[in-house]
């Protein structure tokens, strides 16, 4: 039984250093253009430049993953759209910007116009939740790229954001002390996939109806939480020390933030679509590295701010939870033992 995310194919260790080769050669450009002076480049949740008129963009590109291939198996594409959005704004409010803009990036193996316009109105259904507009993006057929005589796509986006210096959050301010309020998440949202359907498909039919979950394959396909509003609210009216959006990789996230101890000792219990990936054979602690356990959004604040951000989330219908402290000791601690 495969019970790693490294088994299945994907390295998250060897993903980062090639990250930060990648981080390495890129940085060569960013003095090319004197009207955006780079503010902050690779390694956050966005790239920010400084632009004239003391303002900032941010930039973020990301895709849904192979979430795609369960709406394929399913052939239901009317929500991966809305996570392809997610996926980018829930990025970007991390550095403190609001989403100005989105561009979308299709490929597929063959012309499909009635799928496309399923992908598309999922798209428009995000950035409405998000405020975003969609400007354009660009659809290419490459019969050459997949595999198989079957349908088969890719779905990706990038999202522009605008920020003021002031509300720049890269998570310098973050200390010991602080505590990291965890936002409720809508399901697997969009990573960790390659794992769960090595996992659960091995036991499992995507028809399959399972008690606590109802049918497995529309529990897979629930779109990812957008969080933007009330991340914006709560920026504008609360003091808050960092922000991190639970996806690949999960917690380890964090260390993104600030290489400083992230003590998580208050999750709620495990919602039932992971619970059963665990019960398939996947150790607890690959687990709090692969998948958001419950939480898709991480808000870390000083405590007397805490009721305030949690009422804003309410506000806007998304459970809230107190889920640990930042400490001293360095690192990610799921009850006290490491993870990362």
């Amino acid at each position: 039984m495969v019970t790693t995310y490294r088994k299945v194919g994907v390295d998250i260790t060897g993903i980062k250093k090639s990250h930060s080769a990648i981080g390495q050669i890129i940085s060569s450009t960013h003095n090319l253009q004197k009207l955006a002076k780079v503010a902050h480049g690779f390694g956050h949740y966005a790239g920010i430049v400084e632009i004239p008129g003391n303002k900032f963009l941010a930039t973020h590109t990301d895709g849904v993953g192979t979430k795609i291939i369960i709406a394929n198996m399913l052939k239901k594409y009317d929500t991966i759209g809305i996570d392809c959005i997610a996926m980018n704004v829930n990025d970007i409010i991390c550095v403190g910007a609001t989403p100005i803009s989105f561009v979308d990036y299709i490929a597929a193996n063959k012309n499909n116009q009635h799928i496309f316009k399923k992908v598309v109105r999922g798209l428009v259904k995000g950035a409405k939740q998000a405020q975003v507009p969609i400007i354009g993006g660009e659809t290419a057929i490459m019969p050459d790229l997949f595999s198989g005589k079957g349908f088969a796509m890719d779905l990706a986006g990038t999202v522009v954001g605008i920020l003021s210096k002031k509300e720049m959050m890269l998570g310098k301010s973050i200390k010991s002390g602080d505590a990291i309020i965890g936002v409720k998440s809508s399901g697997l949202h969009s990573n960790g996939y390659t794992l769960a359907r090595n996992v659960l498909l091995s036991k499992y039919k995507l028809n399959s109806r399972i008690k606590g979950i109802g049918h497995l394959g529309s529990a897979m396909l629930k779109p990812t939480e957008i969080y933007v509003k009330p991340v914006l609210e709560a920026l504008a009216k609360c003091q808050i020390h960092g922000l991190a959006h639970i996806t690949g990789g999960s917690f380890t996230k964090l260390l993104r933030l600030k290489n400083i101890g992230y003590d998580l000792d208050n999750l709620p219990k495990t919602p039932p679509l992971m619970q059963l990936i665990q019960d398939c054979g996947v150790k607890s602690k690959e687990m709090y590295r692969t998948f958001n356990m419950g939480i898709g959004f991480c808000v870390v604040s000083p405590k007397n701010n805490v009721v305030k951000i949690r009422s804003i989330f309410k506000k806007h219908k998304l459970a809230t939870y107190e889920i640990g402290k930042i400490t001293n000791k360095k690192g990610v601690f799921i009850n006290s033992k490491k993870i990362a």
